[in-house]
């Protein structure tokens, strides 16, 4: 018994050395690029490298937030905010009402329409982005929140986990709604929505940062420097030609484009975690 222990105590050890190694390896770059927007272009420039923070901490984000090649920093911040979110919330409210439709409702061809909507997961935006474009064009959509949102609003994956969910709930909870007078969107408000609770946190997170990162559709729909996000903005830094790289303000812009996905996956870690893995819904 006690070797058991011992090796048991020394796997621990081993397993957490493994976890603390691939932490570093992980973190190290964002250390790095820490340092470099706390310092001076000439210190980048100037080997050794600095592996201390400076002090032009201050002077750097400035710089970061109230510059840009095209547009402010903030404002390219502000339009990845509002398109995340808008992408995420819209992406939750129509897979929560179409995968309800699906599972609680009878009508001809549900079967079809669902296999349908299953199978615009062949079809990213990448495939299809020449006649999306042509549509919001057509809308007047283009340099605008709603031409961002909507072509990416739809989601086969999280219409089909929430059907995946309903189907797991017993019939005789929506049977008993029925008895007692229950019209089916209270039903769907009073019962399925607080008990998505944790399905709706995990995809929450996960359609949030899908939306922070799309560069593509964003660099075809907004031609106006003000609707820029702030992957755009980071890749506009990047200088042509013989031109010299702002490192320090590059770095501090990159810091902070991962600041808001960083904090929800912090702030919801807990709801993410329990959307993946509990069972006992």
């Amino acid at each position: 018994m006690s070797g058991m222990v011992e090796r048991t105590g020394k796997s621990v050890w081993l397993i957490h050395i493994g976890l603390m190694l691939g932490i570093a390896v992980v973190c190290f770059p964002i250390y790095l690029a820490f340092i470099a927007s706390t310092v001076t272009q000439q210190d980048l420039v100037r080997p050794p490298m600095p592996l201390l923070p400076g002090d032009h901490f201050v002077e750097n984000y400035t710089r970061a937030l109230f510059s840009g090649v095209n547009a402010p920093v903030w404002k390219m911040l502000v339009n990845s905010m509002i398109m995340a979110l808008g992408i995420a919330i819209g992406k939750i409210i129509i897979s929560l009402m179409s995968a309800f439709a699906i599972v609680y409702f009878k009508f001809p061809f549900k079967g079809v329409f669902f296999w349908l909507i299953f199978m615009t997961l062949m079809l990213p935006v990448e495939v299809r982005i020449v006649p999306t474009y042509e549509v919001i064009a057509g809308f007047g959509m283009l340099n605008s929140y709603s031409g961002l949102i909507l072509p990416l609003v739809a989601s086969a994956t999280a219409t089909f986990l929430f059907r995946q969910f309903y189907m797991t709930i017993p019939d005789e909870l929506a049977e008993a709604a029925r008895v007692d007078g229950a019209k089916p969107m209270r039903f769907f408000f009073d019962i399925l929505l607080p008990m998505s609770r944790t399905n709706i946190a995990a995809l929450f997170v996960i359609l949030f940062i899908y939306g922070w990162n799309q560069y593509l559709w964003p660099l075809l729909m907004t031609t106006d420097p003000e609707m820029n996000t702030i992957v755009m903005g980071i890749k506009q830094m990047f200088p042509s030609g013989d031109d010299l790289a702002d490192w320090p303000v590059i770095m501090a812009t990159a810091l902070l484009a991962m600041l808001p996905p960083v904090l929800v996956v912090v702030f919801m870690q807990n709801l993410f975690i329990k959307g993946l893995v509990d069972t006992e819904k």
